[in-house]
């Protein structure tokens, strides 16, 4: 099927946002060109603030460690920056492999496979706690979690959780958030022990990826199924904002600017980047980067974004000071890659091979193929463990 040129697509943003707009239902989504309260309250610090220093703490989630610096929500991910609790941890790359219902673990220092855990029914992806201390997998059809101890690489007992079938946490640690994509619902929970606290209906089909804002005090979801973007305030714990992107879009993940003022949404149909802004809730515009645009990761100088594109076999590479394209890296032979992550120096990125396999392990210098290895059947939200950080959103450790 041929992709629309993006001017159309654009157009179609606009007139599919105001009609949604139009016909919302009280206090269910707003006007994407247009700032509520919740907008005004959610707004990032101002430049006033001197760069490299934190804002005052009133201006974030309450109990939401600030970030390090105020032009830069990524600054603690530097390369060996690992939080004390993490530092005696072993470094290993975990693969859930969907289709198995296993998880490969591989040493990383040899590329090898050192261990297969069995785990619940197509487990989706392998996610950090926020406190850094557990490795829990998303068995999304099997409506569990299996732990994973980083320390021993031992999982423990399953814990009930409806179609999780990803999970994040809020930056201040108070819940975990349960994307359940088949029950159309984001879910909050008890951090500790995933009981349900909070349940609101996403009125949307496929709820995926997320990320959080700079302040903590909103967060940016993905529909899959449905070519919705919502904006969710944390502490309320209520959809404030919702974008219809044209109905043959399939988003998927999503990362904020170092700055904080950009959303990054891969698009798979699209092919591409939705470029957003979250006060006011609205498309910028788009960006072409490659066949079926999947995964979103932040170097750890903050300066790059790598883009997975899954259906071309390739890497693309945006450069935040230009907001532009300035490369990409293809591997060798083909292949799909999916989720993962940088190591902990930032020297490698690591990947699954959705539809190979595999899991891919490529130089952040130059994109050269170090490594495929061969894991289970469906490969997908591959975790890297120790990660630079004082604490994680969730997802395969998107850390700050």
């Amino acid at each position: 099927m041929n992709r629309p040129r993006v001017g159309h697509l654009l157009a179609a943003v606009l007139v599919l946002a105001a009609t949604a707009a139009a016909c919302r239902s009280p206090g269910e989504a707003v006007h994407p060109t247009q700032s509520t309260n919740a907008d005004r309250a959610a707004r990032p610090a101002t430049s006033a603030t001197a760069a490299g220093a934190a804002p005052h703490t009133s201006a974030y989630l309450p109990g939401m460690p600030p970030p390090l610096r105020a032009d830069d929500v990524w600054a603690a991910d530097r390369p060996g920056r690992l939080a004390p609790e993490v530092r005696k941890d072993p470094y290993r790359v975990y693969v859930p492999n969907t289709n198995d219902d296993t998880v490969t673990v591989i040493d990383p220092k040899t590329f090898k496979v050192i261990k297969t855990i069995p785990v619940g029914s197509q487990p989706q992806h392998v996610v950090p706690s926020w406190d850094l201390r557990t490795l829990w997998v998303n068995n999304d059809v099997g409506d569990s979690l299996t732990p994973i101890d980083p320390r021993t690489t031992k999982a423990g007992k399953p814990v009930p959780v409806d179609d999780p079938y990803n999970l994040y946490f809020t930056p201040n640690g108070r819940y975990a958030v349960v994307m359940a994509s088949l029950l159309h619902r984001i879910d909050f929970r008890d951090p500790h022990t995933m009981r349900l606290e909070h349940s609101i209906p996403a009125d949307c089909a496929g709820v995926n990826h997320a990320d959080f804002s700079a302040d903590g005090r909103y967060f940016v979801v993905s529909c899959e199924f449905s070519s919705d973007l919502l904006k969710v305030d944390t502490a309320r714990m209520r959809i404030v904002g919702r974008i219809k992107l044209p109905a043959d879009a399939k988003p998927q993940d999503v990362k904020v600017s170092p700055d904080g003022r950009t959303f990054y949404v891969a698009d798979m149909t699209a092919n591409g980047l939705w470029r957003a802004t979250g006060n006011p809730f609205r498309v910028r515009d788009f960006l072409p980067t490659g066949l079926g645009a999947h995964g979103l990761y932040i170097t750890r100088d903050s300066r790059r974004l790598l883009v997975t594109n899954r259906d071309e076999g390739s890497i693309s590479i945006l450069d935040f000071a230009t907001d532009r394209l300035v490369g990409k890296w293809r591997i060798p032979g083909g292949g799909s890659p999916d989720m993962g992550n940088l190591s902990p120096d930032g020297r490698i990125f690591w990947l699954s091979g959705r539809y190979n396999g595999e899991a891919y392990a490529l130089s952040t210098t130059d994109g050269a193929l170090l490594a495929k290895i061969q894991v289970g059947s469906g490969p997908h939200g591959l975790c890297v463990w120790p990660q630079p950080g004082r604490y994680s959103l969730g997802h395969t450790g998107v850390m700050r």
